[in-house]
Order: structure tokens, then C-alpha cells, then sequence
């Protein structure tokens, strides 16, 4: 499968004098207006607004082969779970969609942090198809490691190092009891913090109990790895961070908190 390129049109948006002093806000008010400016706001098209902050309606290509993450997640699991289960929620999302009058061409995140205001299929598939369009993207065959720059060192103040980073990220992919997936994000007060939400549910919802931007999820619903680990979920999370893309999950961040 072919690499795909995406371009977004943003303009910086957030003013400060130092990384200490960023604007950012949680629900439908002030994610909306900053995080949404990032994503596709008006502006002159720039190199760095090539990242992908901005999630559509309709299911992406894949930018690496459904064999590419073996042995860490199985071929047939891919497979399956891109094309039978992400690609039913993307279905299921355009149905609601259009049911609903939702314009698909703003950012699907801007649904997300208004979706009190939307049905339980909205929520529901919409919810699927952020959330795998996410994790799709922060996993590569060349992942793994550590993350490095600003990044690193946001992880290593709020949770002291990135050993006790891992563990705490596997601990709320392991507590999250059925199906869900664990986050890390950044909070209204621009900290990160690690997390879980049922379901298909997500930290931009103005119904999460847990909010944030998301940089990293984790799917952790069975079918996400029960052909190659059955019940040993603690296994796959573990195998994760053998696929972790923190090149992506590090310019992620550094577009949010810096606009660059």
C-alpha cells in the first residue's frame, strides 16, 4: 500500500513566550477553537501543516502493509480489523451522518466535542472511526524505542520516567474492564495524562469522563488482538510499544502545543 500524503491548511494557533504558557482548553469551547484552528483552520498552507490533526468521515489507506507489524500484531488481525471493523464504522458513520445533516467537510473532531448533541449511532461510530483512524497512524514497521525532544521530556516530568510512563499506560489498557481503549493526552492545563474510556468512546467528547487531545490510543476491544494473544491482553500492550511510531505521536504534540 502506498504512503499517503495529507495536507492541512492551519494557522498557528496559539501565542506564547514560553512552552509553559499555552492555551488550550477542554470541551466544545476551547478545544473547539484552538484545536480545531490546528486542525484546518484559515490560513497559507505550510510543511508542517502537512501533519494530520484533522480527521474526515471517510476510512484512509493504510501506509504500510497488513504483514508490516508482525510478529508484535498479526497479519490476519489487521486485516480484519481494518477492513471489516474500522470500515464499518467509517459505513456506519457516513449513514449517520447524513441522517443527522452533519457537514462532512469540517473535522470529524469537531462532532466529537459536541456529541452530546448527536445520536447513539453517532456517537458510537463516529467515536470507532476517530479512534482507529488515530491508531492507525501512530504505528509503524519501523516504530518502537523511545521518543525523543520535547516530547520526552513532557514524559518523563509528568510521570517521572519513561519506564514508569509504559506502566502506567499499560495499567489503564489493562484496568479499562470489557472493551475500550487507553490514551495518553494532553489535558486543559497542557499536562499530559494517561487514561481509558469504554467502548468507542474518546477524550474530545463532551461526554468523557476523561478528556483531552489525544496523542496516543490504544485499542484494547478483543478483536483488536485475541487471534494472537487470546485473553493475554497485558501481552499486547506490552507488544505495542514494539510498534509505537513516536516520531508521528512527537510531531503530533509538538504541532498542538507549538503550532509547529
Amino acid at each position: 500500500m502506498k504512503k499517503t500524503t495529507y495536507n492541512v491548511s492551519r494557522r498557528t494557533f496559539i501565542s506564547h513566550s514560553s512552552k509553559a504558557t499555552i492555551a488550550l482548553g477542554i470541551g466544545s469551547s476551547l478545544v473547539g477553537s484552538a484545536f480545531l484552528t490546528a486542525c484546518g483552520g484559515e490560513g497559507e498552507e505550510t510543511e508542517e501543516g502537512k501533519i494530520l490533526l484533522s480527521t474526515g468521515f471517510e476510512q484512509t489507506p493504510l501506509a504500510y502493509e497488513y504483514t508490516a507489524l508482525e510478529p508484535h500484531i498479526d497479519a490476519m488481525t489487521m486485516e480484519i480489523h481494518y477492513s471489516k471493523h474500522a470500515a464499518a464504522y467509517a459505513k456506519n458513520l457516513g449513514e449517520a451522518a447524513s441522517e443527522e445533516n452533519v457537514d462532512v467537510s469540517k473535522p470529524l473532531e469537531e462532532v466529537m466535542m459536541n456529541i452530546s448533541k448527536y445520536s447513539t449511532k453517532m456517537r458510537n461510530n463516529g467515536g470507532g472511526h476517530y479512534n482507529h483512524e488515530l491508531f492507525w497512524k501512530i504505528m509503524s514497521p519501523t516504530g518502537g524505542g523511545e521518543p525523543g525532544g520535547d516530547l520526552s521530556e513532557a514524559i518523563n516530568g509528568a510521570f517521572g520516567s519513561f519506564a514508569d510512563f509504559k506502566t502506567k499506560f499499560e495499567d489503564a489498557g489493562k484496568g479499562r474492564f470489557g472493551s475500550g481503549w487507553a490514551w495518553l493526552v494532553l489535558d486543559k492545563n497542557n499536562l499530559l495524562q494517561i487514561g481509558s474510556t469504554p467502548n468507542q468512546d474518546n477524550p474530545l467528547m463532551d461526554i468523557s469522563e476523561f478528556q483531552g487531545i489525544p496523542l496516543v490510543g490504544v485499542d484494547v476491544w478483543e478483536h483488536a488482538y485475541y487471534l494472537n494473544y487470546q485473553n493475554r491482553r497485558p501481552d499486547y500492550l506490552t507488544a505495542f510499544w514494539n510498534v509505537i511510531d513516536w516520531k508521528a505521536v512527537g510531531d503530533r504534540y509538538n504541532t498542538i502545543v507549538k503550532g509547529a
